[in-house]
């Protein structure tokens, strides 16, 4: 069957693929696994053990270490997943042994606005049902392991107030004296549950808990997701999980999970969830899917481990950074890498047409409406305006010492002008470009892309962090807003200065990464900001701590941790039928 994104949807695509998806033993056997690295689920799904590996591979670096970010996005996304399906696909064309590696798609935007993050067209993760609604289990561990340790502390504050010393004491419990108002950890769940976001708990008698304000966030912004996603093994899991902070006491001394005596279970939980997912391209070249923090809100990254065993057995390795260069890159950058001991030898930089001309002016993009005719007619006028933004994003990826490849994702409504324009001004800037069809014809359009990013992992980079982590946390906040956003400073309310400071005075606090939260519509905090705004200042109000993950996260405006479910959501057009249990409506 001849599979066309013309006349098919994305999940038609992926179901009329399955019949030809290679076994998991098969990609197994490609990679050189043996028997007992990995664990089937079902046929064509498998985790790996990657302890296992790089205990009889060895943990260096054998394959060229590519990531893909984008410029600003809008409601709509710029394809940069199907992107980074589409250079991997290119790359087989082209005869590499290449291995991708994307994040796990959370159930919030697979059922909200922006579908399941698995690719498009010809250039998908597959099976896409599989990958779309809980693949092998991850973030349901994830959301679990954050709850119990919710379970634990409001337990434990119920107990402290119904009994004396005595009482703790003859179950071999210290009081630890929380304070209500003080709590930093909140229930998961991973939908966009806006009505959650601020909630009361423990309403009824003594024994239905403590009664104090709560609220959720959705699971892949949590510090669990983070934890898993930065951990190197099992072993650091498990460390990381015991230094989560959950609330301060009285006295304001931090309280932990190991405090709590829960941290050993939470990682009971996650056991499998710490093994990367086997999946596979359209066609079928392997890819690695774990860990699904978000970029706006947490770090946008697929997991340290993922990358590790996909640099340790391909000859080439495609990762993604979440959202644009400003939020994910960054984060790669100053963040990722910073723990991994990896270094990108190219950074692909993912725009499109109708991006640069919503930055150019264009009428906004609104998710469920029809584009503005200016979004589908020739208009260099408004291109060429958009293009600053690209710019700021060249000059992201060169500060961090690594030459941009410029790939403009291909769209049918793209005139051989508008992208004869955003060529000259790539190249003008010094990044290599090329166009990328892969959305229509899979590998065969990705050729240039491929063929540009093997080029430039043959060119000379000299990536540096952008901060010393001896600097002061402000100095460094500072300098992120000047160097990497384009902002003139930072204006902090005074709850945000009275935690830097408190952090400040920690000395392993004061040595975490800076893990910025705000939005991804703007390279500022305020998302009607387009194009490369300037003058501007970014507003801190609040400044978090992420000790099991190591991040400290400055929240810049109003950036909310549990998203919103959109009027028109994906799940109104998700369905099953009934005849075959085949899941339609995925996208």
């Amino acid at each position: 069957m001849k599979l066309d994104p013309t006349k098919m949807k994305d999940w038609q695509i992926a179901e009329a693929a399955e019949a030809t998806l290679r076994p998991a033993k098969d990609l197994a056997a490609e990679l050189g696994l043996l028997e007992d690295e990995w664990d089937a689920y079902g046929k064509h799904l498998a985790k790996v053990d990657v302890t296992k590996v790089l205990k009889r591979v060895g943990a260096g670096r054998k394959g060229k270490y590519v990531d893909v970010t984008a410029i600003t996005p809008t409601a709509l996304g710029e394809g940069k997943t199907t992107t980074t399906l589409g250079l991997v696909e290119g790359l087989g064309k082209l005869g590499k042994k290449v291995i991708g590696c994307v994040r796990q798609p959370s159930g919030g935007p697979t059922f909200n606005i922006k579908g399941s993050a698995a690719g498009g067209g010809l250039a998908q993760v597959v099976p896409l049902t599989s990958l779309s609604l809980g693949l092998t289990g991850d973030i349901d561990a994830i959301t679990n392991a954050n709850n119990l340790a919710m379970v634990a502390l409001n337990s434990r504050m119920q107990h402290e107030r119904n009994h004396d010393d005595a009482w703790l004491a003859e179950r071999g419990l210290k009081r630890l004296d929380v304070d209500p108002e003080r709590i930093q950890f909140r229930w998961a769940m991973d939908f966009c549950a806006q009505g959650l976001r601020d909630v009361e708990i423990g309403r009824g008698g003594k024994l239905d808990g403590y009664t104090c304000k709560s609220g959720f966030y959705i699971t892949v912004a949590s510090e669990v997701m983070a934890i898993l996603a930065m951990s190197s093994d099992l072993k650091d899991l498990r460390e990381r999980l015991g230094k989560i902070i959950v609330a301060y006491t009285k006295s304001g001394a931090p309280v932990t999970t190991h405090d709590l005596e829960v941290d050993g279970a939470m990682c009971a939980l996650l056991v499998n969830a710490v093994k990367p997912t086997l999946m596979q391209s359209l066609e079928g070249q392997p890819m690695f899917v774990h860990a699904g923090p978000f970029a706006n809100i947490a770090i946008g990254q697929n997991s340290v481990v993922a990358d590790k065993l996909a640099c340790a057995l391909g000859d080439y390795v495609v990762t993604e950074s979440g959202f644009a260069s400003d939020m994910g890159y960054e984060k790669f950058w100053n963040i990722k890498c910073r723990c991994s001991g990896l270094k990108p030898d190219a950074v692909v930089l993912v725009a499109t047409v109708r991006a640069l001309k919503a930055h150019g002016g264009a009428p906004a993009v609104k998710a469920g409406l029809p584009l503005d005719p200016a979004y589908t007619h020739e208009n260099l006028d408004l291109l060429r305006k958009g293009c600053d933004n690209l710019l700021a994003h060249v000059d992201i990826i060169r500060r961090s010492g690594v030459q941009p490849v410029v790939c403009l994702n291909a769209f049918y409504t793209d005139t051989p002008a508008e992208r004869d324009l955003v060529k000259e001004i790539a190249e003008k800037a010094g990044a290599r470009f090329a166009v990328s069809d892969h959305w229509l014809k899979g590998g065969d359009g990705a050729l240039e892309l491929a063929n540009a990013v093997i080029a430039a992992c043959d060119d000379t980079n000299e990536f540096a962090f952008l901060c010393d982590l001896d600097e002061p946390l402000k100095d460094r906040i500072e300098k992120q807003v000047k160097e990497v956003y384009g902002g003139d400073g930072v204006d902090y309310e005074p709850l945000a200065l009275e935690k830097l400071a408190r952090f400040q005075a920690d000395p392993e606090i004061a040595r975490l990464p800076i893990c910025v939260a705000k939005t991804q519509y703007s390279l500022s905090h305020d998302p009607k900001l387009l194009g490369r705004p300037k003058g501007w200042r970014m507003p801190v109000k609040d400044v978090l701590v992420y000790k099991g993950a190591g991040l400290v996260v400055p929240v810049a405006g109003e950036i909310k941790l549990m998203p919103g479910t959109s009027a028109s959501p994906a799940y109104r057009r998700i369905d099953v039928d009934v005849e075959t249990g085949h899941v339609h409506g995925l996208f």
